[in-house]
C-alpha cells in the first residue's frame, strides 16, 4: 500500500485529496456543540488540508503521513496559510516512536485506518488511545465495504467497536456526504 502511495503523489494522481475540509469536521470545530480549540491529532493528513484548517481555527495540531511529498506538500500549504501545524513523516501505528505526545482533545482519520494492513491495526488503535486525552473526539472515515477490486481498503462497524471498545464509546455512526460515490462511513467516538 506504501508503495501506491508514494507512486500516485509522484504522478500527482491524489482522488481522496480534494481540498476541501469535509463538513463532518467543521460541526466539531464551528458547529453549535463547538469544541473549544486544544491538541488535535491528523492522522494520514496527506497535504494538510484539514490539519491547516483546524490550525486556522485555533488548534494546536499535529499532523502525520507516511509519504514524504505529502508531508512536503502541506509544509507548503501551511506556510502559504500562514500557520504552523506541527507536520511529521511517519507511521501512524507507531505514535509513542513519533514522539506525538499525549493530551489530544480531538483526533482526526479522514480515510488512514481503513488503508492500514489488519496486523497493525492494533497498534494503531493502542497509539490513538494512548494520546487521547479523556474526553478526546475521534472522528475518523472510511470505507465499510471495498470499493472496487483493486483498492484494498475497509473499515467495518464491528472492528471499530472491537479496537476501540475498551476505552471509547460510539457516539455515532453515520454515512456521510461521500457515501453517494463511495461506500464510506463515518465513526464519531469519545475517550472515556
Amino acid at each position: 500500500m506504501s508503495f501506491m502511495f508514494r507512486t500516485m503523489y509522484r504522478l500527482g494522481f491524489k482522488p481522496w485529496d480534494s481540498g476541501v475540509t469535509p463538513p463532518e469536521l467543521k460541526e466539531i470545530i464551528e458547529g453549535p456543540d463547538a469544541r473549544a480549540p486544544g491538541k488535535a491529532l491528523d492522522l494520514g493528513c496527506g497535504t494538510g488540508t484539514n490539519a491547516i484548517y483546524m490550525a486556522q481555527h485555533g488548534w494546536e495540531v499535529t499532523a502525520i503521513d507516511f509519504v514524504p511529498r505529502a508531508i512536503a506538500m502541506a509544509k507548503a500549504k501551511a506556510a502559504a496559510a500562514k500557520v504552523a501545524p506541527r507536520l511529521i513523516r511517519g507511521d501512524v501505528t507507531r505514535l509513542d516512536d513519533l514522539g506525538v505526545g499525549g493530551g489530544y482533545t480531538l483526533v482526526f482519520d479522514l480515510g488512514c485506518l481503513h488503508s492500514i494492513p489488519q496486523a497493525r491495526r492494533d497498534a494503531y488503535a493502542a497509539g490513538v488511545t494512548k494520546a487521547a486525552a479523556p474526553g478526546a473526539d475521534f472522528l475518523v472515515w472510511g470505507f465499510y465495504a471495498r470499493p472496487s477490486p483493486v483498492i484494498n481498503a475497509r473499515l467495518t462497524k464491528e472492528e471499530v467497536e472491537q479496537l476501540f471498545s475498551k476505552a471509547w464509546e460510539i457516539v455515532r455512526v453515520w454515512g456521510g456526504e461521500q457515501s453517494d460515490r463511495f461506500p464510506g462511513r463515518w465513526y464519531h467516538l469519545r475517550r472515556r
